[in-house]
């Protein structure tokens, strides 16, 4: 099965949207977090809805609110938008207190429906993926990055995993489990650098 031109149109709507944000202390281009997600879900069966919606996951949560998911339900259907709202944790700004907004998002996150499941555990992957590969390459460092810090970051992906172990038992969630099994536990200071 090929993409078709609406996805082309969604990798251009994301790249514009996302243009000016970089990946959270690496220069990056966020647009290739969007690219890898999508292609995580393509790759693990997702369908064209479920890998427009890995392009616009964040679109809403970092870009606009429900204004943007009012624009993306126009171009690209109310399915690629209920995957987008469905991996928002946030409409308002400020967001909410971190902590508060996770465990808020977690507490939901069993009963949303299977296509948005798996691009929420897509991006979650290709996050842990991040954060790993980072923290063998600076140690502690990596964890100022984020508001969690050290122990909620942890707490966090460790919580998710766990959820999609059972609500979403499939590869792309072993490979969760994995990276994130991976992560120092309370003892560990710093892995050998690769």
């Amino acid at each position: 099965m090929g993409l078709s031109k609406i996805f082309d149109e969604a990798l251009v709507y994301a790249a514009d949207l996302h243009r000016d944000q970089i990946r959270k202390g690496s220069g990056i281009p966020y647009i290739a977090h969007l690219m890898s997600v999508s292609s995580r879900v393509l790759s693990a069966g997702g369908s064209e809805v479920q890998a427009i919606g890995g392009l616009l996951h964040d679109a809403a949560e970092d870009q606009g609110g429900e204004a943007t998911l009012e624009i993306i339900t126009k171009r690209f259907g109310p399915d690629v938008a209920r995957i987008v709202a469905d991996c928002t944790d946030s409409w308002t700004e400020p967001k909410p207190e971190w902590r508060t907004r996770k465990e808020a998002y977690l507490s939901k996150l069993p009963t949303k429906p299977t296509t948005s499941l798996l691009v929420s555990l897509a991006d979650k992957v290709d996050n842990a993926e991040a954060i790993l590969t980072d923290y063998r390459q600076i140690g502690d460092d990596v964890w100022q990055r984020f508001t969690g810090g050290r122990e909620g970051t942890i707490w966090y992906y460790r919580t998710l995993s766990a959820i999609f172990d059972r609500a979403l038992p499939c590869p792309l969630a072993r490979d969760l489990s994995r990276l994130v099994s991976s992560f120092p536990n309370d003892k560990e200071k710093r892995p050998e650098l690769i």
